[in-house]
C-alpha cells in the first residue's frame, strides 16, 4: 500500500498516467499481506498518548514567535451530538494545510472552539425536560433551564475529541475558545455596540421567515440552509367583481358576473386577503366563457394577456371584449372570500404594485400583508389595514373561527374544498417547487409580520464584493459565482431570537413608551457603571434582572427580552477568541486576516458569510484570506448525510472497518 500511494502522490498531475494506476489491483502493488492497519493504528495511538504532552510541548516550542506565522481559524463545531463521517472531511483538508505549512518552517497556532449556543441545544433541552412551549420553559424556571443547557452542550465533547485524536487532526482542544464564555460573549456586546452606536442595528416590524417549530425568526442565511423540493397544492381563485366594474366598463353586461383569476401555492393565507395587486402597465384581458363554471353560465373573467392560453386554451369557449391596463383597475373593488375581515377599512380593492408579473401565476397577486414582505411593504404604503390572525405557533385564532387552534398549512386541504363547495375555486392543482423548511426542526417555515431585530447589511454590498473580491477561493468559481452572488444581494441580518439560550442582545428599552430611549451596553464594566451591579456570566438569568434610570425621562431602562442569532456567535470567533479589544489586541492583529479556513459547501450561506459581514462591518476588511471548500457527503441516494435523515456514517464505524489512513486518503482526493 506504501508504494502505491508514493506512486499515485508522485504521478497525480499527469491524468493519463494516474486513470493506469488506480486500476492496479492490491496484490499487484506489493504489499505485506501480514501487515494488519488497525493493529498498527492503536499501536501509534498507544505512541501518541503515551508521548503527546512531550510532542505537543515541542510542536508549541516551534510555534513561537520567532517563525513567520500562517494563520489559521477553526470552525467550531457543537459537542451536544456525536460526530459524523462528513466532520471528518473538513477536518482532513484542515490538517493537511495546517500541517504542511508548520512543515514548510511557519508557526501555526492551532485553537480548537466549540460552539455552543442556538436552537440545536435549546430544542434537545426541551425535548428532554418535556417542554413544549415558552410558556412551559418560563413555569420550569429560566435559570434552571439555561444551566441544564450549559452542561447539555458538552453532552458528547468525549466523542468528539476522540473522533480528533484517533483521525489525526491536531488541535488544542485543552484551551479552545468556547462561545458561552463570559469573555467570549463580552467581545460579542462589544461588536454589538460599535453597530449599534453607528446606527446599524435596528428594530423594525416586518416580514421574515419564521420557525413554528422554534418560535423564533430566522435569518435569511439560516433559511439558505433548509430549502426543499416538495409537492403541494396551487389554486385559482375566483374573486367576484363588485358593481363598480360595470359603471368603468359600459361594455359589460350588469346582469352576467364577472370574476378576478387569482393564483397562490399558500391556501392557508387566503382567508387573510385584504388586496389583489396588478402592475399598471401589464395588459389585461376581459373575455366572456363558460369554462369551468358547474352550470355553464357565461361569466366575465379577467386576467393578464399574456396568459391568457395557459388558463383559456379553447378558442372557441371564450369571446374576447376588452384588454385594458392593469392601471385601469385600481381601487376596483371585489368580494371578499371569506367574512372573516370584512369591515377591515380601505380593504378588498385593486391596488398598483412593481413587484406583479406575468411569468408565472394570473397576473393578479393575492395580497396578505402579514405573511408576505412585499405584500406587507405594499399595503402599508396604501394605507390597508393589518390583520394576522396566526398566532407565534403558527396557528389560526379566533379571529378566523372556522379553524381556530389549527396549525396553518394543516388547513390548506380543508380551504381548498370548502372554495370549492362554495364555486369560488377555478382550478387546483400538484406542483413541484422549492420551499424553504427550518434548518434545525424542519418544520415549513411561514413568512410572518413581527418586531425583530436587524443589522444593516444591505448597506454594504459593495463593501461586500470587493473585499470577496480579495479572498482565494478554491473552487474558484465560488467567488462570483455562489458565494459572490449570495453577498451582492445581501439582506439585512435578522439577529434577534425569541428564544433562551444564547448570546443576550445587549440592547436596554426605556419602558416609557413616549420616551423609548434605546441604548447598547458594550462590557460587563459599562453593565456595572450603569446598574451598579457585577455580573460573573452574561445569559439572560444573570442581566435580566437588571434594570437602571433612563438618562432621557428617568423611567426603567430594561433589556429586550431576545438573544441573538447564534450565527453571530461563530462569525465572531475572528475577534472574540482573543477577548478582544479588552485583552490581546496585538496577538488579534497579528493574526487577522486569518491566512486559511475551510469547511463544507453548505458554509456559504453559513459561517463563511457571517465572518465575512462581521470583518467588513467591523473592521472594513476581509476576514480570511484562502478558502478551500469540501464537498457534501452524501449516501447512495445522493442525498446529504445527516443525523437527522437517519443516513449520516459514524466515523469509528468506518474507521474500524476502512482504517484511518485510507480514510484520510479518501477526503484528500
Amino acid at each position: 500500500m506504501p508504494a502505491l500511494v508514493f506512486r499515485l502522490t508522485n504521478e497525480f498531475k499527469d491524468r493519463n498516467k494516474y486513470k493506469q494506476i488506480k486500476k492496479i489491483k492490491v496484490n499487484e502493488a506489493k504489499m505485506d499481506k501480514k501487515y494488519d492497519f488497525n493493529k498498527i493504528e492503536k499501536e501509534t495511538l498507544g505512541f501518541w498518548r503515551k508521548n503527546k504532552k512531550q510532542i505537543y510541548d515541542s510542536f508549541q516550542e516551534n510555534n513561537k514567535d520567532k517563525k513567520p506565522l500562517f494563520s489559521w481559524l477553526e470552525g467550531p463545531p457543537t459537542a451536544n451530538a456525536p460526530p459524523g463521517l462528513h466532520h471528518v472531511e473538513a477536518r482532513v483538508s484542515k490538517d493537511l494545510v495546517c500541517r504542511y505549512n508548520f512543515m514548510r518552517g511557519f508557526a501555526v497556532p492551532r485553537k480548537g472552539g466549540w460552539d455552543c449556543h442556538g436552537l440545536p441545544v435549546e430544542i434537545q433541552v426541551q425535548k428532554k425536560l418535556k417542554l413544549k412551549t415558552k410558556k412551559d420553559i418560563y413555569k420550569f424556571g429560566v435559570e434552571k433551564f439555561i444551566n441544564i443547557c450549559k452542561k447539555d452542550v458538552f453532552s458528547f465533547v468525549k466523542e468528539w475529541s476522540d473522533m480528533t485524536e484517533r483521525m489525526g487532526f491536531w488541535v488544542d482542544l485543552d484551551n479552545p475558545y468556547i462561545t458561552m464564555e463570559k469573555n467570549y460573549m463580552e467581545s460579542e456586546w462589544w461588536a454589538l455596540k460599535q453597530l449599534f452606536d453607528k446606527g446599524l442595528i435596528y428594530k423594525d416590524y416586518k416580514v421574515v421567515p419564521y420557525s413554528v417549530g422554534c418560535e423564533s425568526p430566522l435569518s435569511s442565511h439560516e433559511v439558505a440552509l433548509g430549502y426543499q423540493d416538495i409537492i403541494e397544492d396551487t389554486v385559482t381563485i375566483r374573486f367576484e367583481a363588485k358593481e363598480d366594474i360595470y359603471k368603468k366598463f359600459p361594455e359589460l353586461e350588469k346582469g352576467k358576473k364577472l370574476y378576478y383569476l387569482v393564483w397562490t401555492t399558500t391556501p392557508w393565507t387566503l382567508p387573510s386577503n385584504l388586496a389583489i395587486a396588478v402592475k399598471d402597465d401589464i395588459n389585461y384581458i376581459i373575455i366572456e366563457t363558460d369554462f369551468s363554471d358547474k352550470k355553464k353560465e357565461k361569466a366575465y373573467y379577467i386576467i393578464a394577456k399574456d396568459l391568457l392560453e395557459r388558463y383559456f386554451p379553447d378558442k372557441n369557449n371564450r369571446k374576447i371584449i376588452k384588454t385594458i391596463k392593469g392601471k385601469e383597475l385600481e381601487n376596483l373593488g371585489y368580494k371578499p372570500l371569506f367574512n372573516y375581515f370584512k369591515d377591515k377599512a380601505n380593504s378588498f380593492r385593486f391596488i398598483l404594485a412593481d413587484f406583479v408579473t406575468t411569468e408565472e401565476g394570473t397576473g393578479l397577486v393575492h395580497q396578505a400583508p402579514a405573511f408576505g414582505e412585499d405584500d406587507f411593504n405594499i399595503c402599508r404604503e396604501k394605507e390597508i389595514d393589518f390583520v394576522n390572525p396566526v398566532d407565534l405557533e403558527g396557528k389560526f385564532t379566533k379571529e378566523v373561527i372556522d379553524y381556530n387552534g389549527r396549525f396553518v398549512k394543516d388547513c390548506d386541504e380543508d380551504i381548498i374544498k370548502r372554495l370549492d363547495k362554495e364555486e369560488k375555486l377555478f382550478v387546483t392543482y400538484k406542483v413541484k417547487h422549492t420551499y424553504p423548511f427550518c434548518w434545525r426542526t424542519g418544520c415549513p417555515l411561514i413568512y410572518y409580520a413581527m418586531n425583530a431585530w436587524f443589522i444593516s447589511v444591505s448597506k454594504f454590498r459593495d463593501k461586500l464584493v470587493k473585499n470577496n473580491n480579495k479572498i482565494n477561493w478554491y473552487p474558484e468559481s465560488f467567488k462570483q459565482g455562489r458565494f459572490g452572488n449570495w453577498i451582492s444581494e445581501a439582506k439585512d441580518w435578522a439577529l434577534s431570537r425569541n428564544k433562551f439560550w444564547g448570546t443576550p442582545l445587549n440592547i436596554w428599552v426605556c419602558n416609557n413608551e413616549k420616551c423609548n430611549h434605546m441604548e447598547a451596553i458594550g462590557s460587563i464594566k459599562e453593565l456595572k457603571e450603569k446598574t451598579g451591579v457585577e455580573v460573573n456570566d452574561l445569559h439572560i438569568g444573570s442581566v435580566d434582572p437588571l434594570t437602571y434610570k433612563c438618562p432621557k425621562c428617568g423611567k426603567i431602562m430594561k433589556r429586550t427580552p431576545e438573544v441573538i442569532d447564534c450565527w453571530f456567535d461563530s462569525g465572531a470567533a475572528q475577534f472574540a477568541q482573543f477577548h478582544y479589544p479588552f485583552e490581546n489586541k496585538d496577538l488579534f492583529k497579528k493574526r487577522f486576516p486569518y491566512d486559511f479556513i475551510s469547511e463544507s459547501i453548505d458554509q456559504t450561506r453559513g459561517w463563511f458569510y457571517t465572518l465575512h459581514v462581521l470583518s467588513t462591518l467591523l473592521f472594513d476588511d476581509l476576514s480570511y484570506r484562502n478558502v478551500p471548500v469540501t464537498g457534501l457527503l452524501c449516501d447512495e441516494n445522493g442525498e446529504k448525510m445527516s443525523k437527522s435523515k437517519g443516513n449520516m456514517l459514524y466515523p469509528n464505524d468506518v474507521f474500524d472497518k476502512k482504517g484511518v489512513d485510507s480514510v484520510r486518503l479518501l477526503m484528500c482526493s
